[in-house]
């Protein structure tokens, strides 16, 4: 991405329904086992997947303690667009349309990164996001939206109402009832993952 190199780990299976880029939220990484075990139920539903670090080794030990750069969802974006720039170009998944699935901090990236390359990214999943943190980018996005929020988790299931409110795109709400943030209650992440993989099945 211009002047620094991102890891990332991609699975294409053949012949790919669609290929799906994580944007994963703040304090974590490419090696989330949340979004790992999303990712897994994807690729077994024929869609790829591309896990990507959105911030270098030393942008990380930067922001373990200054936590500044987790939240500068403008940069993260500019990340993601890039990194759906190359899925365009090098084509790891030949012409497989593209999906973003974000979690956390990362759906707000996600939701603005989408706006930005309207013609590439076909669909977007939110797992426990703050897509209210995209601010004006919402109502540019163009990509179908579906919003996965726990049921316990109250605050954040009222701000991605609000996010709901501001899109214009096909977008959906689903609570999915007992779980709290992070979806650690047994089963709650499985639902999860099987939304994720219908919805993107479906729009791709």
């Amino acid at each position: 991405m211009g002047e620094v190199g991102l890891a990332g780990d991609v699975v294409v299976p053949a012949e790919p329904r669609g290929v799906v880029l994580f944007a994963h939220g703040s304090g974590s990484s490419r090696h989330s086992p949340r979004n790992v075990a999303v990712a897994r139920a994807l690729n077994a539903g024929g869609l790829g997947t591309v896990l990507i670090d959105l911030l270098t080794p030393a942008e990380d030990e930067v922001d373990a303690v200054t936590a500044e750069l987790r939240f500068d969802i403008g940069l993260l974006a500019d990340r993601l667009a890039g990194v759906v720039d190359w899925l365009a170009s090098e084509r790891p998944a030949g012409t497989a349309p593209v999906g973003l699935f974000g979690a956390s901090t990362g759906a707000a990236a996600a939701l603005v990164a989408a706006a930005r390359r309207p013609d590439l990214v076909r669909a977007v999943v939110s797992r426990g996001g703050r897509p209210d943190l995209a601010g004006a980018a919402l109502g540019q996005v163009r990509a179908p939206t579906l919003l996965l929020v726990g049921g316990l988790d109250e605050q954040v299931i009222d701000l991605n109402q609000e996010a709901l409110n501001q899109l214009t795109a096909p977008a959906e709400l689903r609570v999915i009832p007992g779980a709290t943030h992070l979806f650690e209650e047994p089963g709650t992440l499985e639902q999860v993952a099987e939304a994720a993989r219908d919805w993107f099945q479906d729009q791709l």
